[in-house]
């Protein structure tokens, strides 16, 4: 999320770095909203949020009718803004690249810089500005959006800001790393890809261990041993149960309140830099029970080895990817590489056509990735429910309040499309994590967990 999540093209990770504030709690799709939005107020709690006192034995995710009629309209806004953006950002690079902007680019910053290296440095930077952009009056809208639907209270001063950050640091680590990859694929023309591949893997470790240290850029955090000691020794609890290393010195408050209604609470990083961090505009506006089911679930992710398996799965398919579209990348050039003025993979219009292969074929093979997601959230579920067995009175209960004030907060649709959900959807659909709550109860006649046995 840059000041949204998006992941293109690994090729764009610095971009992704520039906003990686997780949403493993509640995100859906690539909302157009910012994700790790901000603002100035800690609203009252949801008029008619199930609470653990008062959902019954068959409610699952619910809405009032005014919210309802609002989280319908909002979501088919944010599916089309999402495929629009998308769509709008391959014409771009198309467009650049036909009107010989790319190669014209190109050439100037070759005559203004006679060192190579650093008129690719110039080339690439400009590149990620342009491109940045073109977009932004898609931005705009889903900020307004946003604002209109009162998930967003941030000010537009403020939003400018954290869009005109993200793009210095997606410039400052962008610009490097796809001239490096620029190149590995003039230096390497047979085999390029995996030479990309293998440059590739350490980013994304790296991208995950560093989210900590630049989140702050965006947002402002206090320790949360500080602000509420006592949701901190709730938190104990789960973390002495799930065998998390996690100190009370290494979790935190964010001030959510200073831009976004939402809710949120995650935990992010690794090694050194793991942390959990909760919301303010959660602490004090759902009870900790449900504090306790969305950090456990969070914990789930990390305790289940969730990341390195991404990791590993993310590997194997950048290995595919990066061939095939060597393959897709030499096709386009020579099909269209005279009249887009690009002399092989290896120039720098070449790399724009790589690039623009690689962004393709991500969209069509986005489903896979979001299927794979969706897998892992869903082991979450389970963990998270597992882990307050004990600690809270009512696991099932706490589980489905927690889905309940998560939907109401950033109005999700309570019955998405299901090509929708398999096409865009990260997490399982609020309703049907909500109905597996309500409904799994390992324990009933004296059985056991998946994960926990007690």
């Amino acid at each position: 999320m840059t000041v949204r999540r998006r992941w293109i093209t690994v090729l764009y990770l610095s971009l992704f770095l520039a906003g990686l504030t997780p949403q493993l709690g509640y995100s859906q799709t690539r909302n157009p909203q910012p994700a790790s939005i901000p603002a100035a107020r800690v609203p009252a709690p949801v008029q008619g949020t199930p609470t653990t006192a008062t959902i019954k034995a068959n409610q699952a995710y619910t809405l009032p009718p005014e919210k309802l009629a609002k989280a319908i309209t909002l979501s088919r806004i944010r599916h089309i803004l999402a495929l629009v953006s998308t769509l709008w950002g391959l014409a771009v690079l198309w467009i650049l690249l036909a009107a010989h902007a790319i190669s014209g680019l190109a050439g100037w910053a070759e005559r203004l810089l006679k060192r190579r290296w650093l008129a690719g440095l110039l080339f690439f930077a400009l590149f990620l500005i342009i491109t940045t952009l073109t977009s932004l009056p898609l931005d705009i809208y889903g900020e307004h959006v946003s604002l209109q639907y009162g998930i967003s209270v941030q000010s537009w001063g403020g939003w400018i800001g954290d869009q005109a950050k993200g793009l210095g640091l997606g410039v400052l680590f962008g610009a490097p790393i796809m001239l490096l990859f620029n190149w590995i694929v003039r230096k390497w023309p047979r085999r390029f890809w995996l030479g990309l591949w293998v440059a590739t893997l350490p980013l994304l470790v790296l991208s995950i261990f560093v989210a900590p240290l630049l989140a702050p850029i965006f947002n402002k955090f206090e320790p949360l041993q500080k602000t509420d000691p006592g949701l901190v020794t709730e938190l104990e609890k789960v973390v002495a149960r799930t065998g998390t290393d996690i100190p009370p010195s290494r979790m935190f408050l964010m001030k959510a309140s200073l831009k976004t209604n939402g809710l949120n609470a995650y935990v992010s990083g690794m090694g050194a830099t793991k942390q959990i961090v909760v919301w303010d505009t959660t602490a004090g506006r759902v009870p900790n029970d449900e504090i306790l089911f969305i950090f456990a679930h969070e914990t789930g992710h990390y305790v289940l080895h969730h990341i390195p398996k991404q990791l590993a799965g993310m590997a194997v398919f950048l290995f595919f990817l990066y061939w095939g579209c060597a393959w897709f990348a030499g096709w386009l050039a020579r099909r269209f590489g005279e009249r887009w003025r690009a002399d092989g993979l290896g120039s720098r219009t070449g790399f724009i056509v790589l690039l623009f292969a690689i962004s393709i074929a991500s969209f069509f093979l986005d489903p896979i990735s979001n299927t794979f997601s969706r897998y892992f959230e869903h082991q979450a579920d389970v963990y998270g429910q597992e882990a307050i067995h004990g600690i809270v009175a009512d696991p099932q209960k706490t589980a489905v309040a927690a889905f309940n004030s998560l939907g109401q907060a950033w109005l999700e649709d309570p019955n998405p499309s299901p090509f929708i959900e398999f096409w865009m959807y990260n997490h399982p659909s609020v309703q049907s994590r909500a109905n597996f709550a309500l409904h799994y109860d390992p324990w009933a006649n004296g059985g056991h967990g998946k994960y926990f046995d007690h």
